[in-house]
């Protein structure tokens, strides 16, 4: 066991360590949105770490498909690398569709409800398809994608998230800023202030 806790480590890096778990249909702008946050909380001298479902997918969790014990595990392995990081100090911001609301509390549980925000990162589903950056909800309605959420696997829309974030009626810097402004609420960052 380490000597050096968590709190020695968030003390060097002067900064409050937590974890952004940002939720939503694929399409939505998760991803987008995260960058941006990383990259502002980068530039005010913060230290963070981005887990993105995708990039994920393709190391960490490329041993899983898309069925619904698949995705749990996902969550699963994503929610122990964010409590270590955490552990480290650092600011995590998970981008991840994480469908399920047990599963999402499940990764809140892991940490504490005080180092844990959910972020819900929301845009009707007939946006998400018109942005289809990956052409992914077309393939899924034409049935090549099984098990596709917001198509043929469901979203759990999150029913208390502590940011609510609309990406059909705002645009990506202010969404960023209001993560930002919660995060200073909550007196994680000075940053933008």
């Amino acid at each position: 066991m380490s000597t050096i806790g968590k709190g020695a480590r968030a003390e060097q890096k002067g900064q409050k360590p937590l974890i952004l778990w940002m939720t939503g249909l694929s399409g939505a702008g998760k991803s987008t949105i995260a960058n941006r946050i990383e990259e502002k909380l980068w530039r005010c001298g913060h230290h963070t770490m981005l887990l993105d479902g995708d990039n994920l997918r393709f190391g960490l969790n490329g041993d899983l498909a898309f069925m619904d014990a698949d995705r749990i595990e996902n969550i699963r392995r994503t929610s122990e690398v964010a409590r270590l990081m955490l552990e480290a100090g650092l600011i995590v911001i998970c981008s991840l569709i994480s469908p399920f609301r047990r599963e999402r509390m499940l990764a809140r549980r892991l940490v504490g409800a005080d180092e844990f925000l959910e972020v819900f990162v929301d845009a009707p589903l007939d946006v998400c398809q018109r942005r289809d950056p990956k052409g992914l909800y077309a393939r899924a309605l034409a049935g090549e994608i099984p098990n596709f959420t917001g198509i043929s696997s469901p979203y759990e829309r999150p029913e208390a998230p502590e940011i609510h974030l609309r990406t059909d009626i705002a645009d990506v810097d202010a969404l960023a800023d209001q993560v930002l402004e919660e995060l200073r609420r909550r007196g994680a960052t000075t940053c933008g202030a």
